[in-house]
């Protein structure tokens, strides 16, 4: 099994984003989930913060150099392209993208790992992580 496979996580709360919250990319994929989950299924944590950082590291996260975001869906976690796909399965006006997960898995991570690793260089990054607006707030988990 590859380390990133997907991971049984029954004591996780479905529907949590693990996110890089000073990643400029990773904070515009939060908005572009916010958006078009009127149902409010997902809920976001910062690998910065407490919460975030306990996340990571029970599933083998570096939360100091992450190399994946990862969520929580139907009792277990996922990470990488199989994150961002699940994710997707769920949003409307999205949900043909999940189709992606057909193509194999190390194909999709390759293409995830090459966004990963350029990331800050390519969209940028902050010195803090992204604020919610106010009718958000209750999304975030600290």
């Amino acid at each position: 099994m590859n380390r990133w496979s997907p991971q049984p996580a029954p004591d996780e709360a479905d529907g949590l984003i693990l996110f890089d919250g000073v990643c400029v990319f990773c904070s515009r994929w939060v908005r572009f989930v916010i958006e078009r989950d009127p149902e409010r299924r997902f809920r976001f944590v910062a690998i910065q913060s407490e919460g975030g950082r306990a996340l990571a590291t029970r599933y083998g996260i570096d939360p100091d150099a992450p190399q994946t975001n990862a969520v929580v869906w139907g009792g277990r976690i996922f990470f990488k392209s199989d994150a961002a796909l699940t994710v997707l399965g769920q949003l409307r006006g999205a949900r043909a993208l999940a189709g992606l997960k057909a193509a194999p898995r190390s194909v999709r991570d390759a293409a995830y790992d090459l966004i990963a690793r350029n990331r800050y260089a390519v969209f940028g990054r902050t010195e803090t992580c992204m604020a919610p607006g106010p009718e958000d707030r209750a999304r975030f988990v600290a």
